[in-house]
């Protein structure tokens, strides 16, 4: 590692450089990993000469939800026959993930010519990491002439440096309480600047089934044509299936999905909004097939090992809803979050399951120590703790029978981590 710095700190930057270096001149070029606003990303945007107004731009914001949203949404496009292009942040263990141009990852050399392109055009201005990697993204996709674009909002919304695209179609999943040190620490405040993604006249989606009053306000304000979850569009729930209806389409007996039901019902109504037409039969095979990696994604089945980036309250809430439907003798859960997490409210949405913890210190910028983590467990104390994610994992495997389940969550870090390890 601190050899390809120093080979990143002598040399100029070059189409001979590896990702890995090129991500590593990413992290060294900007002084702050979070610099909020569009005047450096919208300057450089410029210089690229980017110009998305010969596609259709879906941009997706919300504080939990975008990637299962616009993987579903990916999905029902290409079934319909339509070529489109996904922007997506953070990956999990390779770079590549974060563009995909119909279901394909590009290579290495793809991303090296567009960071080249990127690096020639900002001269002087310096940009933070995600900028940098969104102006070689946006500079992927124009060379492929798709009929869609969809991208996914890192942090916020308003001054998010995907913002610079104007969108046809503004999305927004939920709100809930993430980046309160960035976007403020109400749901009426964070709602306001997820909203700055909507722009005059242009439709809008809300998956969120108890928007804040602020969201109503902004949409109104903008005068976007809004479909709301729970009026414009909504889903029943029964035994075995799901129904959803908008008031032009009607679906029954649909299998429950893989992702979280409100995000599947979000992605629908974009589909129906964008005027796409799938039968009842491609509907079913839709939902069922929609998945990503590191959303409730079991890796393992005996013991049963499942992975989750869960890392904030609304998220765990909903990891435990999944851990309540799988049987298992013991639950063994590993744990490592980010110091600037909830971490408190987050692990207490656990607090009534009988588990094993595996509480680890996370090595990743940010990083929560394990004590930090095991001084919330006050109402257990089954708890050992860890100076790895890996060392964690390892003993909790170790340490599991054939029946036990075993969780791993908190992070996209912690997450990585793990994947990781399974991969070597």
């Amino acid at each position: 590692m601190s050899e390809q710095k120093s080979v990143v700190s002598q040399d100029k930057p070059n189409l001979s450089w590896s990702l890995h270096q090129w991500t590593d001149y990413l992290l060294s070029i900007h002084p702050k990993n979070i610099d909020m606003g569009l005047e450096r990303t919208q300057s450089v945007f410029t210089k690229l000469g980017l110009d998305f107004s010969a596609q259709r731009v879906v941009t997706v914001a919300g504080t939990n939800g975008k990637g299962t949203t616009c993987r579903m949404i990916e999905n029902g496009l290409l079934m319909a026959n339509k070529t489109v292009a996904v922007y997506s942040s953070p990956h999990l263990i390779d770079y590549k993930e974060r563009v995909r141009v119909n279901d394909q990852l590009l290579t290495d050399a793809d991303h090296v010519a567009a960071f080249m392109q990127v690096e020639k055009a900002r001269g002087n201005i310096s940009l933070t990491f995600f900028e940098f990697a969104t102006l070689a993204a946006f500079v992927l996709i124009k060379r492929f002439n798709v009929d869609y674009v969809l991208l996914e909002v890192g942090l916020g919304g308003r001054l998010d440096a995907v913002n610079v695209v104007k969108p046809d179609l503004a999305v927004i999943t939920n709100i809930d309480l993430d980046h309160q040190d960035w976007l403020g620490d109400t749901r009426e405040l964070i709602a306001v600047e997820k909203a700055g993604i909507l722009r005059h006249n242009i439709p809008a989606v809300i998956g969120d089934e108890q928007p804040p009053q602020s969201l109503v306000s902004e949409c109104q304000r903008f005068n976007a044509n809004t479909s709301w979850q729970g009026k414009s569009f909504t889903y029943t729930k029964d035994k075995h299936h799901w129904q959803w209806h908008n008031g032009q389409a009607h679906y029954t007996e649909l299998p429950f999905p893989h992702i979280p039901i409100q995000n599947a019902s979000t992605a629908l109504q974009v589909l129906s909004v964008l005027n796409i037409s799938l039968s009842d039969k491609s509907v079913s095979k839709l939902i069922a097939e929609t998945r990503l990696p590191g959303r409730f994604q079991q890796v393992r089945s005996s013991p049963k090992v499942f992975l989750d980036v869960a890392h904030n309250p609304q998220a765990v809430g909903y990891l435990k809803q999944r851990i309540l439907q799988q049987p298992y003798k013991t639950l063994r859960i590993v744990v490592a979050m980010l110091a600037d997490k909830d971490v408190e409210t987050s692990l207490k949405c656990l607090n009534s399951l009988d588990a094993l913890w595996y509480v680890a210190s996370l090595d990743a910028p940010r990083g929560a120590p394990n004590e930090t983590l095991k001084s919330v467990l006050t109402w257990t104390q089954k708890v050992l703790t860890f100076e790895s994610v890996e060392l964690a994992y390892q003993q909790a495997i170790e340490d599991a029978e054939k029946d036990d389940m075993v969780i791993v969550f908190g992070s996209f870090f912690t997450v990585s981590q793990v994947m990781n390890v399974l991969a070597n």
